[in-house]
């Protein structure tokens, strides 16, 4: 492998995270497939792309950070409802086929796009609720659910979590992809990464092209998520739903 096969990888993960620091979700559109027409088996492409999807909630942290969006309480919160579906999904998804589920999944992410096209509303304000025992109730066992997704399916779970945090919850579109790319993108795909370390393999050597992608990619797609605000994430996160839904439909 020489200079030019890791600047493609380079030039892949920052557009593919880039786009998905915008719609709070969706990197595996182009990364995961990528690796595997470059030449990876299904499994270490997905154990290698989940490692380096930690990068790209990494780099969206830096941005993030200095303008304070994220409650620490409801960031322990989500973390503690979807952690445990991580970790069950990535055991899982090594020894289940997975054709079928990602057709489903595929047709619910392109369903997302459709419906947030549909509530021009949906996201562009912040009008917090369901803060009470059921509201939490309720939304942890969604988390729980999308964390088992987020461990055993290749795209689009963050864009799941990211519209149930705008739907439920009522956050606008620029928080909840701020919660989305710091909590999923580090600490779910960190554990999810760890899990398919432990069962499979990892690329290592095509990492760091990968890695210094994703940083770029989610630093500048979080800087645009702040300056430009909640309409442009919510048309990106339309657009991009729209293209990972068909990605997994059509295979």
């Amino acid at each position: 492998m020489d200079i030019s096969f890791h600047l493609l990888l380079f030039v892949i993960a920052t557009v593919a995270n880039l786009l998905s620091a915008l719609a709070g979700g969706g990197a595996g559109l182009l990364q995961l497939p990528a690796l595997i027409l470059l030449g990876l088996p299904f499994p270490v492409a997905l154990a290698t792309h989940k490692v380096a999807t930690v990068a790209l909630g990494l780099g969206a942290s830096l941005r993030h950070a200095r303008e304070r969006t994220l409650e620490l309480r409801f960031s322990v919160y989500i973390l503690l409802a979807g952690l445990p579906g991580v970790i069950a999904g990535a055991s899982l998804i090594l020894t289940v086929p997975e054709r079928l589920a990602e057709v489903a999944l595929g047709v619910l992410i392109a369903g997302l796009g459709v419906y947030s096209w549909a509530s021009p509303r949906l996201g562009l304000d912040s009008t917090p609720r369901r803060r009470d025992r059921r509201g939490y109730l309720i939304g942890g066992l969604v988390l729980l659910l999308l964390g088992v997704i987020n461990g055993s399916l290749t795209a689009g779970s963050g864009l799941f979590v990211t519209l149930w945090l705008v739907r439920w919850f009522g956050l606008d579109y620029t928080r909840a992809v701020a919660y989305t790319l710091v909590l999923v993108g580090v600490f779910w795909n960190g554990a999810g990464a760890l899990t398919l370390g432990l069962l499979g393999d990892i690329e290592w050597t095509w990492l760091p092209a990968l890695i210094a992608g994703s940083l770029l990619g989610g630093y500048l797609g979080a800087h645009l998520a702040i300056v430009r605000g909640n309409l442009l994430i919510k048309r990106v996160f339309e657009l991009v739903t729209l293209l990972v839904g068909l990605r997994l439909i059509i295979g």
